[in-house]
């Protein structure tokens, strides 16, 4: 039998965690949190779901949220930082990389790794859709998904 883990992925909330983004996020085994937290009842909240790192972004200032976290996760080093810095993401090695700060929904694979976006779960910026990420790790292996929310 394989082992899987799911993963829920989350950033800008902007200070809104939209009841939507709760429903798309249970059952994760995990969640990350790619700053612009902007709250502080925000990560309690998705504490209640699954354990769940945050990293600061340009809008937080939260000082013990940290810029990076590395977390090992099935068997793969996640890399989480906002992107509103530069990192030097080499050094970690990552198999993952989760970044924020754009509002711009993204996955694509760079050589081997699996670069995510989640996109905004907050406020509604421009004309850009709210939106979640679910990595699901399968003996090693990832894939992702975007999850729209239906919200006004």
């Amino acid at each position: 039998m394989s082992a899987s883990l799911e993963i829920g992925v989350i950033s800008d909330t902007h200070g809104q965690l939209r009841p939507e983004a709760l429903i798309a996020l249970e059952g994760c085994d995990l969640i990350f949190h790619a700053g612009d937290v902007c709250g502080p009842l925000i990560l309690p909240q998705l504490a209640e779901i699954a354990t769940c790192h945050a990293v600061a972004g340009n809008c937080d200032d939260d000082e013990s949220l940290p810029l990076t976290c590395l977390q090992l996760v099935g068997g793969l080093r996640v890399l989480v930082h906002h992107g509103h810095r530069p990192v030097d993401e080499a050094y970690f090695r990552p198999e993952i990389v989760i970044t924020g700060h754009t509002h711009v929904p993204m996955i694509c694979l760079d050589g081997t790794v699996l670069r995510l976006n989640p996109g905004s779960a907050g406020p509604r910026r421009f004309n850009l859709p709210v939106t979640v990420a679910r990595i699901t790790i399968i003996d090693g292996k990832a894939s992702a998904r975007l999850l729209q929310l239906d919200v006004k």
